[in-house]
């Protein structure tokens, strides 16, 4: 599909880019790719320009013509009303709640902290060592790893993906999670239910597409 003024500032490795980059592939459409580096001189993100366009200082934005939006989930979830088929919520009005639900998880549980500016600040600010900076990413990543591996055991729907045959936010978000989780060498042997969505995944173009390794900014 032709892009119509879509623009994604995107950085690579940024999970929560990495979601919006598999809701579009899985939506069909296209959007100029602009890369923010976050570590390069000091973090792009922080430069006026890009302070502009989101004052948290935060990748993604995704601009649309005249709108612009932050935040990950409110962009699919834009992405979803905007362009409905296919769809990236179930049809069930319980099927929907179970994918935000794990959506949720990642995004606002797990994933803040872990994010970089946290582990940063824990090595800056609160001068902790290497080791200490590691051990609290594996310890809130696991923790969180292992409630959603219940969550999506006991509450299960038939299909390959977190919420039935097809993939949703819930997958969207959970990919991009598993991808940070082996970067801090995280044992996912516990979590066999999501390394099984996450292999359905992977065979699935959008994600593929979508992975940190085959983006123009990679390092």
């Amino acid at each position: 599909m032709t892009d119509l003024g879509r623009t994604l500032h995107t950085y690579f490795r940024s999970s929560a880019s990495y979601r919006v980059r598999i809701a579009l592939n899985l939506k069909g459409l296209d959007a100029k790719h602009v890369p923010v580096h976050l570590s390069r001189v000091g973090g792009e993100q922080f430069r006026p320009d890009f302070r502009a366009l989101n004052p948290q200082s935060l990748v993604p934005v995704f601009a649309d013509g005249p709108l612009v939006l932050t935040q990950s989930l409110a962009i699919l979830e834009y992405l979803d009303e905007r362009h409905p088929a296919p769809p990236l919520l179930p049809a069930s009005i319980e099927g929907r709640a179970r994918a935000r639900q794990i959506a949720l998880a990642v995004a606002c549980d797990i994933h803040p902290l872990n994010n970089l500016r946290v582990l940063k600040y824990l090595t800056g600010a609160l001068q902790l060592a290497e080791a200490s900076k590691s051990a609290w990413a594996l310890h809130w990543i696991g923790l969180g790893l292992e409630a959603i591996e219940t969550q999506v055991r006991e509450t299960h729907v038939p299909g390959e993906f977190c919420i039935g045959s097809r993939p949703t936010i819930a997958d969207c978000c959970l990919v991009p999670q598993l991808f940070n989780a082996r970067r801090f060498s995280v044992d996912l042997a516990p979590y066999p239910t999501l390394l099984a969505i996450d292999d359905a995944c992977q065979r699935l173009p959008a994600f593929v597409d979508a992975h940190p390794d085959r983006q123009p900014d990679a390092e």
